[in-house]
């Protein structure tokens, strides 16, 4: 049913439960999966940063993307599914924005991801990135939220 599946990444328990969903959906139908981690390099490359060297900043929030990826792409090898791994760079642009550009490109036909579940206050300073995704997506999404608090 589903060949290409796409799973956004952080270093949370609740993404690592979204991949556990994922790569056992991918052995069933013995999909491909793709896992990506967003950096947000725009906060460094303005201004303000008189004092700090931005260039080595930016690299700095790349390698930490990069170990939450090998952390993922390990935990799915354990689960027995081999899977690439993509940094994608956001300069200012909206999270879900970056991620479902890059899942049309892939050709992905899944998106599955981990969402926090935040409400009232705590969704309005912390936004959501899987509802952006959700009103943008034109592949079926599946959400898998932790019942416990991180």
């Amino acid at each position: 049913m589903y060949k290409r599946i796409y799973v956004p990444v952080d270093d949370s328990q609740t993404s690592n439960l979204a991949l556990n969903e994922a790569c056992r959906l991918a052995k069933e139908m013995s999909a491909a999966v793709r896992l990506v981690h967003v950096v947000d390099l725009a906060q460094f490359g303005w201004g303000g940063t008189e004092f700090l060297d931005a260039s080595e900043l930016q690299q700095s929030i790349k390698q930490a993307g990069s170990q939450v990826l090998a952390q993922s792409e390990s935990l799915a090898a354990g689960l027995g599914v081999v899977a690439e791994t993509q940094i994608l760079e956001s300069w200012g642009d909206k999270i879900s924005s970056v991620l479902m550009d890059d899942a049309g490109e892939w050709g992905a036909d899944l998106i599955v991801m981990g969402t926090h579940g935040y409400s009232g206050l705590m969704h309005i300073l912390m936004g959501s990135v899987a509802e952006g995704l959700l009103k943008l997506a034109d592949v079926p999404v599946l959400l898998v939220r932790n019942s416990e608090q991180e």
